[in-house]
């Protein structure tokens, strides 16, 4: 195989997955990331309020999307897992700072999901870069 690779593997500073995978994967205009914590950037610690975890995971997930050639603007798809499914309203108001045209917000669903280390909610994305 000669040239560039067709896919190619997004990382970026201040969140790692702990297994050989990469951030986000783009092939052409197509993005799609792996699970999204709300980890610490700075010391790797997941903190113990939902808030703190949900304006991480916001700035990775914004972050992996620059990282790609994109903007939060490319966003299509959202995933969010909570630990309490209840729990939306710290989840809500970082989408509200990241989206605050409802005329252009991207789809998004939260399922529940037993996590472990103290995360108590975590997300993926689709983003489609023109």
């Amino acid at each position: 195989m000669t040239g560039q690779a067709r896919r190619r593997s997004v990382h970026i500073g201040g969140f790692k997955h702990a297994n050989p995978i990469p951030n986000a994967s783009r092939i052409g205009n197509l993005v799609m990331s792996g699970v999204i914590l709300g980890r610490d950037p700075v010391t790797g610690a997941m903190p113990e309020s939902l808030e703190a975890q949900c304006a991480n995971m916001f700035a990775h997930m914004k972050a992996t999307v620059e990282a790609a050639g994109g903007s939060t603007d490319d966003i299509i798809k959202m995933t969010v897992w909570l630990k309490d499914r209840s729990q939306r309203g710290p989840v809500n108001a970082e989408w509200l700072k990241m989206f605050p045209d409802e005329r252009s917000r991207p789809a998004r669903h939260a399922l529940p999901l037993d996590m472990e280390g103290g995360a108590l909610v975590q997300c993926d994305f689709t983003a489609v870069i023109d």
